[in-house]
């Protein structure tokens, strides 16, 4: 008898299942050997582990930190200026409680530095990532009870003018990194409220919002057909897009008013492994603009997740990799239309089953090691498998997913028995020689259809970055440079149908219409740059530049071939091209009361939508109250 899992409660739980058999039983295989009992790095102090052995930590429940708070880039700044060292960049987000864990020595390495202005950046760092983290330890060490926390209130106004691009897939987006939130020309809001509860071992978190945007005529008629046509996402009989194809915002979009959480899970810490179960954030890559393989440029999914919170130092193996932390989750994704193929019931051996699945499981693996203070490396691999109309959700589909790592042949791939579409990723952060406590240098990439991007770099795509921790004469200013490519110098990166597409799951790497990797798109080219002036820890001001060009033969009309009664007509090539221009500056009146301003000047063409050049700007503030209340039970 097969077991089919359906996107249910009993579903996921066999899939849970068979994810903890297989990761948590490789994992208590090793943890014998580690010298406290469960595998912290032989790097931490004797005091951590005493503090560990008496406050319980490894079985304390403690929630994760979004991977949009300030947080991520202070401590970014602090390793880069060499006061942090047992960091995993490429692995976020961390819990507070093992950012505790990471911050333990710095305190020492900032009394035992020479006086400065350097030492001073980094007494500024520390004091505001430990001020943050103090609520928590106040109550490190009193047993296993309760308490419930506010974490934040906000509200975030937005007005824009011009015509606004939301559309990742294709055209491009005017925001990025930002959960999917709907975003139109005119007045949009996000208000909403961010708390937990923990007991003993159990974190409850919760982040919702209201969501504002105002409607919008969306796109014409001719321009859905043309971006099925990119996407091949067209009825193969009538030529025809598929209705309601969230990667297609099509007209008339009506005004969004909704509640939606941004982070809703349920945790449980066992052995330093967190086990959750719900929505939350994800970033797999060391980049600050985007990460590769999974980013919060789309909604969160609901997924089952296994997170190694601490480092695992295991002998003999760990002198050559260094210690290193690894990562599992699975979930449906959502937004992926059900696309039967009207040809497979009289040819089903020469065709698919369907043209697109509905909406389909991913899975991903990463894991990272540090082997110095300097380097941080680490491989990732996700997987799109299943899915309505094409192939069941079952532990046989899963593991066989799971465990492939060779292109199926076209019968396997158009049947029940695909694996997949599988993406392999790399990435690694350095701090330079002669200048460690200056530039970092790290990079990103990802690649489809082959195991890793070190094995196929000419098919991969890169995110490559610097980062200069401060400029000469100028302590309080840092700067960082980003490119980004998904157009790789290989014939089957054309038209769009390679990076983040697949041949059966043609809606690719999105969930709900938004990609939840790389916002730079399928096939494009770009960069960002930031320049930061830091008045203290979590106080500063920005200027950025964001660029983005589609390659030509991704957003096109296909040639009409000649025939015997039409003459026929040319491929017409567009392109796009988008760029833009922000200032931002943040501003703690009080320490719990922060007031945030941004505001973005754009340039796009996109031809195939709109002719010429269109201008759109965006002026955004924000008001956050971080609530120093909690109530214990």
């Amino acid at each position: 008898m097969t077991l089919h899992l359906t996107p249910t409660s009993a579903g996921r739980g066999a899939l849970a299942g068979a994810s903890i058999a297989f990761l948590l039983v490789g994992a208590g295989s090793v943890a014998g050997a580690t010298s406290a009992g469960d595998g912290i790095a032989a790097a931490q102090s004797d005091d951590s582990a005493r503090a560990t052995a008496n406050c319980g930590d490894s079985v304390s429940g403690s929630p994760y930190i979004p991977v949009d708070s300030w947080i991520y880039p202070a401590v970014w700044r602090l390793y880069s200026l060499g006061f942090l060292d047992h960091v995993y960049l490429g692995m976020r987000p961390w819990t507070r409680a093992s950012l505790s864990h990471m911050l333990e020595d710095t305190e020492a390495k900032i009394e035992d530095a020479a006086e400065g202005p350097l030492t001073d950046q980094a007494r500024k760092l520390y004091a505001a990532l430990t001020r943050e983290l103090d609520r928590d330890s106040e109550a490190a060490c009193v047993g296993h009870g309760g308490e419930v926390r506010v974490e934040s209130t906000y509200t975030a106004a937005r007005g824009m003018s011009g015509t606004p691009l939301r559309d990742s897939f294709h055209l491009g987006s005017t925001i990025v990194n930002d959960y999917g939130r709907p975003y139109e020309n005119g007045f949009n809001n996000d208000s909403g409220a961010s708390g937990y509860a923990t007991a003993g071992r159990f974190t409850l978190y919760l982040r919702g919002e209201f969501q504002g945007a105002p409607s919008v005529a969306g796109y014409s008629s001719a321009l859905t057909q043309a971006l099925a046509g990119v996407d091949a996402t067209q009825d193969p009989v009538t030529k025809l897009a598929f209705a309601n194809q969230a990667t297609i915002p099509a007209g008339p979009i009506g005004t969004a008013t909704q509640g939606r959480f941004l982070e809703a899970y349920l945790s449980t810490q066992v052995l330093n492994h967190v086990i959750s179960f719900g929505k939350q954030d994800e970033w797999l890559g060391p980049a600050e603009g985007a990460s590769m393989a999974y980013s919060n440029n789309a909604e969160n999914i609901y997924a089952f997740h296994i997170n190694r919170i601490e480092p695992l130092y295991i002998p003999l193996l760990s002198r050559l990799t260094g210690p290193f932390r690894y990562e599992f989750l699975a979930g449906p994704l959502r937004g992926h239309t059900l696309m039967p193929n009207s040809l497979w019931a009289n040819n089903p051996s020469s065709q698919p089953n369907v043209i697109s699945p509905g909406d389909p499981w991913v899975h991903v693996e990463k894991v990272s090691f540090r082997p110095t203070g300097n380097l941080e490396f680490g491989f990732e691999r996700t997987a799109i498998f299943g899915g309505e109309g094409h192939s069941p959700v079952t532990i046989h589909t899963f593991l066989k997913s799971f465990f492939s790592l060779s292109a199926p042949d076209s019968s396997a791939k158009d049947s029940r028995g695909d694996p997949g579409a599988r993406f392999g990723a790399f990435d690694f952060s350095y701090r330079l020689p002669l200048v460690r406590n200056w530039l970092t240098l790290y990079c990103d990439s990802e690649v489809h259809d082959d195991v890793s991007p070190i094995d196929a770099p000419r098919r991969s795509s890169w995110r490559p970055g610097l980062y200069l921790s401060h400029v000469p004469g100028i302590p309080e200013l840092d700067m960082r440079v980003e490119a980004a490519s998904t157009d790789p110098p290989v014939s089957s990166s054309n038209g769009g149908r390679f990076m983040y597409w697949e041949t059966i799951e043609r809606q690719g790497y999105t969930n709900q219409g938004q990609l939840f990797g790389d916002w730079i798109g399928r096939e494009d080219k770009g960069g960002q740059a930031w320049i930061t002036y830091h008045l203290s820890g979590n106080e500063w001001l920005q200027v950025s530049m964001r660029s983005q060009k589609a390659a030509k033969d991704f957003i096109e009309i296909p040639a009409v071939p000649v025939t015997s009664s039409t003459p026929g007509i040319p491929a017409v090539e567009y392109g796009t091209t988008l760029d833009d221009f922000s200032v931002q500056a943040v501003k703690r009146i009080r320490k719990d009361f922060e007031i945030g301003g941004s505001f973005t000047l754009e340039h796009w063409k996109a031809p195939i939508y709109l002719p010429g050049s269109q201008t759109v700007t965006a002026t955004t503030i924000q008001l956050t109250w971080f609530p120093e209340r909690k109530a214990g039970f």
